[in-house]
């Protein structure tokens, strides 16, 4: 009893110690999006209030992190707050989600877009479905006013500096809470404390590349700083200011004069902390895993709803009625294209939304219950650079999928029509490039699954009303086990031009050759022209070949589109082109992950390797460096998909 008593008295002092003992909600920014308002007393705002509501009373939360909705038809509203990763499960939390969900509505009264940062929890809410997406703007940028040219050795401390945030973003994407800290010792007495977080709603590659952005936006030329996001914060400071003691007092973080030590008396209760964070850790693990295998879906709902489960069929499933109404049964008014699996129309539900219908042909041979299994995987594939799959219908023969209606087409419509190019100036491009560069790399990398897409090309890739890229079309996809690399198939299946020669000769493909596809078009972006082009006429093999002769030669600025010659980024463009070319290297272990490409897009600092000869198409053959090997099809099919009836080869992870 005695030794329990005991216990219960470190803990208490540990209790005291490790955690923040001030309640008040310390205001630090905040951001109102005025291009989108609301009525007062309006459906938007009562939703709006219903929602602040939801999230004010689930500030107890274990993981410091919730996000709901509400949704009426037109009015729905999206909302989410995150803790401090140190202050979870305190009073702290609780105030500070509570008063910003009091003070969010008085400072953006009637914008629809908001997010407020306070020093213990972020508050964000819109009336656009942003969960499990990436958003790196708008930043907010704040910094110690002590200089570090009071530090003895400035390049020391920059090179920790650098080194210390990089690590912190590496380890907060691959922590289940996406929180971490570090500590390193600049010199003598002088330590740098590092912290980063982002919500737990995000996959790890997106969590590590908004971090990695705000790496290359922290005040260098302070003692201490933070940059804050919508989807990520990070943090640096000369003085502890996280968990094993109280925050410095108000004065102190403004910047402090002086250093702050921890007093001896404290090493006891720290020992303790970390013997009762280890168990709190575990404990807080094993909900974590049970909730990361939730997803959020934009499912229409009066009721608001923290964890949307979209695993089971039930939740996806449409009626044909519901499908026929919404697409005027079906009318060729409402056709928007047809594709290799069957004719796709614009559809309206009942709720107002406007939807994608796609009619699959009849001649596919997947049996019911493979086909609504795979739909329910296809379903949890969501990313801002993804067309969401909202559900299907399975009626009779006929078998329909709903996505969600991409505004502008596909990229082919404006890339490769000379009227319409001129919308897309180098800018656009680049976002483009990066876009669908994040996009695969969810899809190879981030998602619960490992997918391999096998027809990316411009036609496959829909532009919404902002020109953000989104692909599209996973009839053809590959889902790989977790430590499969390649596969190899009798069937091959693509687009000829995109195909890379290992698929293309021996059926052989892998993440390498989504890599092969996504280098082609990215130099169709820069050069805007298709690659098939190069094959009807007399200038080069191809594409590739023709973008490595320019290379070669040291002019590799000819291959950029003339339209675009006015007004450009040469660093962006030359970069763009090696990149490429990487992709489209001959061997498939040359050519750089999509992890290493969104690196090379993102952070100039990261030097890249020298491309080596691609192989290339001519006159029906494969060439390589060493052999010529012919392909079964005639090269004139270089702009058509090849398809042997199903809707996708899929193998569960």
């Amino acid at each position: 009893m005695k030794s329990m008593t005991t216990l219960l008295l470190i803990f208490s002092v540990f209790t005291l110690l490790s955690f923040p003992t001030s309640t008040d909600a310390d205001y630090l920014n905040h951001t109102c999006a005025n291009t989108t308002t609301f009525t007062p007393n309006s459906t938007f705002q009562s939703n709006l209030n219903r929602l602040l509501s939801t999230l004010s009373s689930n500030a107890n939360r274990s993981t410091g992190f919730y996000n709901a909705s509400v949704q009426t038809p037109n009015n729905a509203v999206y909302g989410l707050f995150l803790c401090r990763g140190d202050v979870v499960g305190t009073d702290a939390c609780e105030t500070c989600v509570a008063t910003a969900t009091a003070e969010a509505p008085q400072r953006c009264p009637v914008e629809k877009e908001m997010v407020i940062w306070y020093d213990y929890c972020m508050l964000r809410y819109s009336n656009e479905f942003f969960f499990s997406r990436i958003t790196d703007k708008p930043s907010v940028y704040l910094w110690n006013t002590q200089n570090a040219s009071s530090i003895t050795d400035q390049n020391r401390f920059k090179e920790v500096l650098l080194a210390t945030v990089t690590e912190v973003a590496h380890q907060t994407s691959n922590s289940n809470f996406k929180f971490a800290t570090k500590e390193t010792n600049v010199s003598g007495s002088i330590t740098l404390y590092g912290f980063g977080q982002c919500t737990q709603d995000l996959f790890s590659g997106d969590c590590y590349l908004c971090l990695l952005v705000a790496v290359t936006q922290i005040p260098r030329t302070s003692a201490g700083g933070r940059v804050l996001k919508p989807s990520c914060n990070l943090r640096f400071e000369i003085y502890p200011f996280y968990s094993s003691g109280p925050p410095p007092p108000a004065s102190i973080r403004e910047g402090p004069k002086g250093k702050s030590k921890t007093p001896t008396s404290k090493i006891v209760a720290i020992a303790v902390a970390i013997s009762v964070s280890v168990l709190l850790f575990v404990v807080g693990y094993c909900c974590i895993t049970r909730r990361a295998r939730k997803k959020y879906n934009q499912a229409a709902a009066d009721e608001p709803s923290g964890e949307n489960d979209i695993t089971t069929v039930e939740s996806l499933q449409f009626d044909f009625a519901t499908i026929q109404a919404a697409t005027s049964n079906f009318s060729d008014d409402h056709r928007l294209g047809k594709g290799g699996f069957g004719q796709v129309y614009k559809g309206t539900l009942s709720n107002g939304q406007e939807v994608a219908v796609k009619r699959l042909s009849r001649n596919s041979c997947q049996g019911t219950e493979e086909f609504k299994n795979e739909m329910v995987l296809v379903a949890k594939l969501q990313h801002r650079n993804l067309v969401r799959l909202l559900g299907f219908c399975l009626e009779g023969e006929e078998k329909i999928l709903v996505y969600e209606y991409v505004l502008n087409k596909s990229l082919d419509c404006f890339l490769f029509d000379p009227e319409k190019q001129g919308q897309l100036d180098w800018s656009r491009r680049y976002q483009i490039i990066s876009g669908i560069a994040r996009g695969i790399m969810y899809l190879h990398e981030d998602s619960r699954l490992r997918i391999i897409h096998r027809d990316l090309k411009a036609s496959n890739i829909l532009l919404d009303g902002d020109m953000h890229p989104k692909i599209s079309d996973f009839g053809m996809a590959r889902i790989f086990e977790v430590d499969q690399t390649q596969a190899n198939t009798n069937r091959i299946v693509g687009t000829y031009g995109y195909m890379s020669p290992e698929y293309a000769m021996h059926g052989q493909f892998s993440v390498k050759s989504d890599m092969y596809s996504f280098g082609v078009l990215v130099l169709e972006i820069i050069n805007g022209k298709k690659n098939s082009h190069f094959f009807q006429t007399n200038a080069a093999e191809n594409l590739a070949s023709h973008a490595w002769k320019l290379w070669r030669d040291e002019i590799s600025l000819e291959l950029l589109d003339p339209s675009l010659r006015d007004s450009y980024s040469r660093t962006e463009v030359i970069r763009c082109i090696h990149i490429g070319l990487l992709c489209v290297q001959e061997d498939p272990a040359d050519r750089p992950t999509m992890q290493s490409v969104v690196l090379m897009l993102n952070g100039y600092s990261v030097n890249l390797p020298l491309p080596k000869e691609p192989a290339f198409f001519l006159q029906g053959k494969v060439v390589g460096n060493t052999s010529m090997t012919t392909l079964e099809s005639d090269i004139n099919k270089s702009s058509m998909s090849v398809y042997n009836g199903s809707i996708t080869e899929l193998y569960p992870r």
